[in-house]
């Protein structure tokens, strides 16, 4: 899939609506990392919030006007995108953006879209500790992920956590925030794997094994692992983002680990990223997420054909249609297009304060993971599942959790 990443010279384009007069049209900004180590997974989200622009102009538009994509490339550059992040509000006068995934890339354009008022939908399961008037956060926050999966390991008897990530602000908050709630349940702080890093006073200021973006050398850490769940009793948090997930997967099946001696919950891999991965080496690992696509709904079912029937006549360059999935991610975006089109229909303007005005007072959207509704906090109250992957890369639900309200902020909250 990464050798089939199109270069960034092609997308920094209008890729619809080019003929329209401006008033006919709303410029709405995608801001995404098309090259680059980030590309494996960012490169879906482009391709889904084109589908659902598509999806909408077909429809009639929001409130009269075509929808008018801008393109731009992060480039898994974290200043760039600060720097596209103006672009799009200074000179291409967006009225909303839906963009980023890594927190770095968020945080980077965070001042931006405060400074100059503007919007950013952002759809990718984060650390929390976070909330803008700027930034709408539709993606999973850490009690829509990290802990229903610590609390279904938990149930499952599992005893040992060993805390893997990559080294950015997003793994490295969530697992001090993963640490305190291990604690709290009352498991030990020497059945805490990956170690710690503490400061003068001696309290823990970090909390598990990181590595680079990028990454390719998971060997001694993967015998680090095996050592470490020769118990029997032990699973393994994973944060790990991007392409580095293949050779830490790869090294991981080469070591004779599995699900059943082993098991990962990743909370950055799904079934896009499986796309990349040996999905039949990892049968019966585990995700958590607010979608998947093997949901059985009416909704899911229509988002599912109607994608793969826009993919098939798409015109985008570069884009990939061969054996492509869903994801939450991709679902995650395309639910804020629908609550954006919402709150301005409901505010009957796309001025952004108008806007963030309607989002917090409440919309809703029946979408491909069931209903999301937004909150005066700027997160989402939404389904949560657990899965559970399988040798077609595709997970199997196994556990639910109904209308999860999101909390950004856990710190200091476990007993």
């Amino acid at each position: 899939m990464i050798s089939k990443l199109i270069p960034s010279a092609l997308v920094a384009i209008a890729l619809t609506g080019a003929s329209l007069n401006a008033e006919e049209t709303v410029k709405v900004g995608v801001l995404h990392s098309l090259s680059g180590t980030m590309a494996i997974s960012e490169t879906s989200l482009r391709d889904v919030l084109l589908f659902t622009f598509d999806e909408i102009n077909a429809a009639g538009g929001v409130m009269g006007k075509k929808i008018e994509p801008v393109v731009v490339d992060g480039a898994s550059n974290w200043p760039l995108f600060a720097e596209k992040a103006k672009q799009l509000l200074d000179q291409d006068k967006v009225s909303v953006t839906f963009g980023c995934w890594t927190s770095v890339s968020r945080k980077s354009v965070l001042p931006v879209f405060e400074e100059k008022k503007g919007l950013l939908f952002y759809p990718v399961q984060y650390e929390g500790e976070e909330m803008s008037h700027n930034i709408m956060y539709t993606a999973e926050a850490v009690n829509q992920q990290a802990t229903p999966a610590v609390d279904y390991f938990l149930a499952e008897g599992k005893k040992k956590f060993y805390l893997l990530g990559s080294d950015y602000v997003y793994p490295q908050t969530t697992n001090l925030v993963l640490l305190e709630y291990l604690l709290s349940k009352g498991v030990p702080i020497e059945n805490i794997g990956g170690g710690f890093t503490k400061d003068g006073t001696g309290k823990i200021i970090s909390a598990g094994k990181y590595t680079p973006f990028g990454h390719t050398d998971y060997q001694q850490i993967v015998s680090e692992i095996k050592q470490f769940c020769a118990s029997g009793d032990a699973c393994i948090i994973s944060t790990l983002n991007g392409d580095t997930n293949v050779p830490f997967f790869k090294e991981y099946a080469a070591a004779g680990l599995t699900a059943e001696t082993a098991p990962v919950v990743s909370f950055s891999i799904s079934e896009d990223e499986f796309r990349g991965l040996p999905a039949k080496q990892l049968v019966g690992q585990l995700g958590c997420w607010t979608y998947f696509q093997s949901i059985k709904s009416p909704e899911n079912a229509k988002f599912i054909k109607s994608f793969q029937a826009w993919l098939a006549k798409s015109t985008v360059p570069g884009i990939v249609k061969e054996g492509r999935v869903t994801c939450s991610p991709m679902v995650l975006s395309y639910d804020g297009v629908y609550l954006w089109k919402a709150a301005v229909e409901k505010a009957k303007s796309f001025e952004v304060e108008k806007v963030i005005a309607a989002l917090e007072s409440g919309v809703s959207f029946d979408g491909p993971g069931g209903t999301v509704t937004t909150q005066k906090n700027h997160h989402l109250t939404k389904n949560v599942f657990i899965g559970e992957s399988k040798a077609d890369g595709q997970f199997k639900i196994i556990k639910e959790f109904k209308n999860v309200v999101g909390e950004p902020f856990l710190k200091g909250t476990f007993k």
